[in-house]
């Protein structure tokens, strides 16, 4: 069985960072399964797809390539919003959940292991994987992030929207009843509120090694 590390938290914490970081240090394949949802929630904004039309959102499941996951168009307040909404869906999530599985086997041959972060890895996609860390932060220190981090690429945004979608996030994902955004029982909590990604790594590297 090919070794598996999870990465799981909240909106904004630094996940996705933190995973390519490792992805490219060890060499091995990450998979952001956030992309997914964002992916399916860019495609009925994108086909006009009604919210509540299960059949078409499968569809577009279904259909998902590395070219709509690698899509620039992913990560807008409205794409969140949506994603959060269909996130919640069972019938998606198992959907999801079969490409989740199956991405190891498809890209992970021969490497040391696979990276696969999101939100419910952990607990719901990888019970059994090799390492999993749950990051956490305070959620005012994650919205200036991600303020700094939209104000870099020259785009104007309010802070104090920013920190209330954040808590909207985490308020669904937290107390939503399908896999909800929880740790697993045997994870690893990572607090990064004081630590940036290069102290977190560091803590990542004496786990793995």
């Amino acid at each position: 069985m090919i070794d598996i590390i999870t990465i799981d938290g909240p909106a904004s914490v630094g996940k996705s960072t933190l995973a390519k970081r490792i992805s490219n240090y060890y060499e091995v394949p990450l998979l952001n399964s956030g992309r997914l949802y964002r992916a399916v929630a860019s495609e009925i904004i994108d086909k006009k797809i009604n919210i509540r039309d299960k059949y078409r959102i499968l569809q577009c499941a279904k259909s998902l390539t590395n070219k709509n996951l690698s899509s620039k168009k992913l990560f807008s307040s409205k794409i969140d919003k949506i994603a959060s909404d269909i996130s919640s869906k069972k019938y998606l999530r198992n959907q999801l959940k079969i490409y989740q599985r199956e991405f190891p086997r498809k890209y992970a041959i021969g490497k040391k292991f696979s990276v696969i972060e999101g939100r419910d890895i952990g607990t719901e996609i990888f019970p059994q994987a090799k390492i999993k860390i749950f990051m956490w932060a305070d959620a005012k220190i994650r919205a200036q992030r991600r303020y700094l981090q939209i104000q870099k690429k020259g785009r104007k945004v309010s802070l104090k929207r920013i920190y209330n979608e954040i808590i909207a996030r985490d308020t669904n994902d937290l107390n939503r009843k399908i896999a909800p955004l929880k740790p697993a029982v045997n994870s690893v909590l990572l607090d990064t509120s004081y630590l940036d990604i290069e102290q977190a790594f560091r803590v990542i590297k004496k786990l793995i090694n």
